[in-house]
């Protein structure tokens, strides 16, 4: 059966809040799937599709949790070979170009590693919304079908 890698960026536990939202979400439909807050990169390799949600931090900068993770992926390139994938950046506009940085970077990356996007960056804006989670499952709802 294949397992969906959920990979979480969060500084102040928000992220990771949702990502079990989405955990719970995915196991209710009967889709096997991990949630991975201090990554390897065998987790990612072994992941037949995989869910990004992170946090920006600092100047549009990816979560400390994740920094290392990301740039192991850079460093030693495993390639996707067309794995399906999402993002969901969460950020605060307010910030200007930084807002959700760390989810930008993060789609770009999986571009560049060749991976199949399900959809484009989802993006949602703390000054817009009190309960991401609400959103980013409502989002799941009508993605679902392309993580199987």
């Amino acid at each position: 059966m294949s397992k969906i890698g959920i990979f979480v960026g969060s500084v102040y536990g928000n992220a990771q809040h949702v990502a079990e939202e989405v955990h719970a979400v995915l196991s209710k439909h009967g889709l096997l799937s991990e949630v991975f807050v201090d990554p390897t990169l065998d987790d990612f390799k072994n992941a037949s599709s995989m869910l990004f949600i992170s946090s920006t931090t600092g100047q549009g900068d990816i979560p400390p949790n994740l920094e290392f993770f990301i740039q192991d992926l850079r460093d030693q390139f495993p390639l996707l070979e067309q794995k399906p994938f999402a993002v969901v950046g969460l950020g605060d506009s307010s910030y200007g170009e930084t807002y959700c940085g760390a989810g930008r970077q993060i789609f770009e990356l999986l571009i560049e590693l060749q991976g199949k996007p399900i959809t484009a960056l989802l993006e949602i804006d703390a000054c817009e919304t009190l309960e991401p989670e609400a959103e980013v499952v409502a989002w799941l709802e009508n993605v679902l079908s392309d993580f199987a």
